[in-house]
């Protein structure tokens, strides 16, 4: 896989900077957000660096359907396939995205309000 040495989510995937990581596989990681925004709010992150949406590639669409298996995955793990959870993903910084390593945030815990943001 692909890594950007100056991406901060490619230096967690790689251990060299600290966070609580819950789950990994072959394709992505998971780890918890460090400024959530509900109390269960973690980001679900391919291991091969894809910048934005408007980045990925057809080679990629496996990569990207993986990350929503993986959040079918933590669901069940944190016992919230029945009440709810919301995925995100923001592309580009109009939308919010800070981190320019392209993640799905899962939320849930708390309700959501109509439309978001």
């Amino acid at each position: 896989m692909t890594s950007d040495p100056s991406c901060l989510f490619c230096n967690i995937i790689a251990r060299k900077h600290p966070s609580h990581i819950i789950y990994e596989d072959d394709i992505a990681t998971v780890f918890e957000d460090t400024n959530p925004q509900a109390p269960i709010h973690v980001l679900i992150v391919p291991k091969k660096h894809i910048r934005d949406i408007h980045s990925i590639t057809r080679a990629d669409r496996e990569i990207i359907g993986h990350l929503f298996f993986v959040a079918k995955t933590i669901s069940l793990q944190k016992q919230i396939s029945s009440s709810g959870y919301r995925l995100i993903i923001n592309n580009g910084p109009g939308a919010g995205q800070s981190i320019f390593h392209i993640h799905l945030h899962l939320m849930s815990g708390r309700p959501f309000s109509w439309p978001p943001g």
